[in-house]
């Protein structure tokens, strides 16, 4: 399938959760993260899943999926929903994988580097806006409600 065949939204999605795996910006991610994207949209698949949907996409077995295999791979999993229920269950997930140790918070510092992972061009003053703003406070955490609040903000279509 080419860009052209996936809907937009679902084509920005897979490209942002791309991104956000791709840290060198070579254009490919390791197997291990497939299983990570996959739960951040809402998918529990166990190891031998990942693997089979893996091999059906990477014939060659090089170890990383370029963004075309990616895409073919978890864009079955991509349903574009303008529920807010969906969109908070997908956030919660997020929020989740990013929240390791369970405390129920993250640290301005690791919201910082999942905005910048969400969009690279934003600069550091807009970063530090963004957390001034959602961290009123200054306590140098996030609690879920403030992490719904900065993805839906800044990141809606």
């Amino acid at each position: 399938m080419s860009e052209e065949e996936y809907d937009k939204e679902q084509l920005r999605i897979l490209r942002n959760a791309f991104k956000a795996f791709d840290h060198d910006e070579k254009g490919v991610i390791d197997y291990a993260d497939v299983q990570t994207i996959l739960e951040i949209l809402g998918q529990k698949l166990d190891d031998k899943a990942t693997k089979t949907l893996i091999k059906e996409v990477d014939k060659a077995n090089s170890g990383r999926l370029n963004f075309n295999q990616f895409c073919r791979l978890a864009a079955r999993f991509v349903e574009v929903e303008e529920d807010q229920g969906a969109l908070a269950s997908e956030l919660k997930e997020a929020f989740r994988v990013y929240d390791k140790e369970g405390k129920g918070y993250l640290t301005v510092q690791t919201l910082r580097d999942i905005l910048h992972e969400l969009d690279d061009k934003l600069s550091k003053n807009d970063l530090d806006m963004i957390i001034e703003e959602i961290d009123a406070d200054g306590s140098g955490t996030v609690d879920f409600d403030e992490f719904m609040q900065v993805m839906t903000d800044n990141f809606e279509k």
